[in-house]
């Protein structure tokens, strides 16, 4: 789809809202609307924070994409605790968790594996994704485990915002690690290179200059802001509208926020996750899996619990039994095919089949 399709995509945003407000019994309707109108928005969002990135240069540019990498989940997440739906905010955190370690990583890992006999990836960033996620299960098996115990629900709370603190202060350094530290540990040993010809330096520099971003920088801008704001619109209508959908369709909300909408809110990101790994290029298929997950658990959700503490609607990172476990399980499944730095399409089939399952075992908890 070119980037104008992308923009007609738009017009499912006014459609979204003028079906919730003047037909009010097409709940429905409102829902899939809303939920489809994220698909564009999202990546809108994201195209707009990587031409701004590029121009930033690379500290700058990494801040920005680790801010606004996830910002259509943190609106929609913000518009949920508006309105009290605590759990769709928390299925929504899950969702997004184990679509991109099972679902997008899986499915990237598959079509590359079909073209490719042997995917290759780095080590050591796989190694730093799965240390930060191992973090996100213990900080949210911690609340949920003391909840099981009688700990009153107050304390859990300020349990909560402490954790969200230390997310927070991890993430910082897993940037800094990022930017800084990995690049040194993956620097391949100093030689010589060979001279370049005439012609080689000429298709070099006008790569280069292709790759380059042009226009006006108010332009991305401007374009992230219009977005950002078109996203709050179809969040706002999307929650609005579940109440009627679930009671319609039957669903239950868990279900609803673990698989629909984060799979829906992340639809653009796994497009692009695919096409990489269809090239065979896997550290950025899967970068973009693992990263997008970490931005979730040590981003997305602390800001979340401080933002609702900010609404009068407070949320604790007391996750269900199922969904902690689930997140453990996807965090495991990722160690077991990225510890050796290479991967076939067995492995990323392995990991669609656990995210079926654990989808099953969604549409029928409690």
């Amino acid at each position: 789809m070119t980037r104008w399709l992308w923009r007609l995509a738009w017009l499912l945003v006014p459609g979204a809202y003028a079906v919730h407000h003047f037909a009010p019994d097409q709940a429905v309707l409102a829902f899939v609307l809303a939920c489809l109108s994220l698909v564009p928005l999202a990546r809108e969002m994201g195209d707009a924070t990587e031409d701004l990135a590029e121009r930033l240069g690379p500290a700058a540019g990494s801040l920005l994409n680790s801010t606004f990498g996830n910002a259509a989940e943190l609106i929609l997440g913000i518009a949920a605790l508006r309105a009290g739906r605590i759990d769709l905010v928390k299925g929504s955190i899950t969702g997004s968790i184990l679509g991109n370690l099972l679902l997008v990583a899986g499915a990237s890992i598959t079509v590359g594996g079909l073209k490719f006999d042997r995917l290759h990836f780095s080590r050591v960033g796989a190694g730093a994704s799965i240390s930060t996620l191992f973090l996100a299960v213990v900080a949210l098996a911690t609340p949920a485990m003391l909840g099981k115990f009688g700990t009153h629900p107050q304390h859990v709370i300020a349990l909560s915002e402490s954790i969200s603190v230390v997310l927070l202060f991890m993430y910082a350094l897993s940037l800094i690690f990022s930017l800084r530290t990995q690049a040194q540990i993956e620097k391949a040993p100093a030689r010589e290179p060979l001279a370049a010809t005439p012609a080689e330096a000429a298709a070099a520099q006008a790569q280069k200059e292709s790759e380059t971003p042009h226009g006006p920088m108010w332009r991305p801008i401007v374009w992230l802001l219009a977005s950002a704001s078109a996203t709050a619109v179809s969040s706002e209508v999307l929650v609005a509208a579940l109440e009627g959908t679930l009671q319609r369709v039957h669903l239950p909300e868990i279900f609803v926020g673990v698989v629909i909408v984060a799979i829906i809110g992340n639809a653009a990101e796994h497009s692009t996750a695919l096409l990489f790994g269809r090239r065979g290029e896997m550290d950025v298929a899967l970068g973009i899996a693992w990263e997008s997950s970490k931005q979730i658990a040590l981003f997305v959700a602390p800001v979340l619990v401080f933002v609702g503490a900010g609404l009068g609607q407070p949320m604790d990172l007391a996750f269900s039994s199922f969904e902690v476990v689930a997140v453990a399980l996807a965090v495991i499944a990722t160690a077991l095919i990225a510890s050796d730095g290479e991967t076939h399409w067995l492995e990323g089939a392995f990991l669609l089949a656990v995210y079926v399952v654990l989808a099953i075992g969604f549409y029928f908890a409690p």
